[in-house]
């Protein structure tokens, strides 16, 4: 017996090659700071929220890119996420331009969605290793 119900396909929303090297990382700085944002404009620090953001940015960069964007989209996401809070947190969070301030205010920020950071870190760096294996043995054979 068998059903007419429709195939679930996950389909990318990209229509082409996908995004370039620059496309990703925008794509990742931009999500990572609006999430960022929301979160330190109501809870004046960054969180869960941001975490899962850093996540779905991981798994974006690396849907959405083209082939040869790997790389760009592992190494970004953290960087994306210091260079939010580097500017977020002064003028959205409202804390001073005091040098010292803005390190506690980094260094609270990484803590806070630091296992956010590591698994995602974890996870694509997996994939990259993964893929890279799969490609080499695939060139070589």
């Amino acid at each position: 017996m068998t059903t007419n119900l429709p195939k679930l396909e996950l389909k990318n929303p990209i229509q082409g090659a996908g995004l370039t090297a620059p496309g990703v990382v925008i794509l990742q700085f931009v999500f990572i700071g609006f999430w960022a944002m929301v979160e330190i404009f109501f809870r004046s620090n960054v969180g869960a929220l941001t975490g899962i953001a850093i996540w779905l940015s991981y798994f974006g960069g690396i849907k959405l890119g083209r082939p040869g964007t790997l790389y760009p989209a592992i190494v970004n996401p953290p960087i994306a996420f210091a260079v939010a809070i580097f500017f977020l947190m002064p003028t959205v969070g409202g804390s001073s331009l005091r040098i010292s301030r803005i390190g506690v205010d980094l260094v609270t920020g990484l803590a806070s969605v630091a296992p956010f950071l590591i698994t995602g870190a974890l996870v694509g760096w997996g994939f990259y290793i993964t893929k890279k294996r799969q490609s080499s043995l695939t060139s070589g054979a």
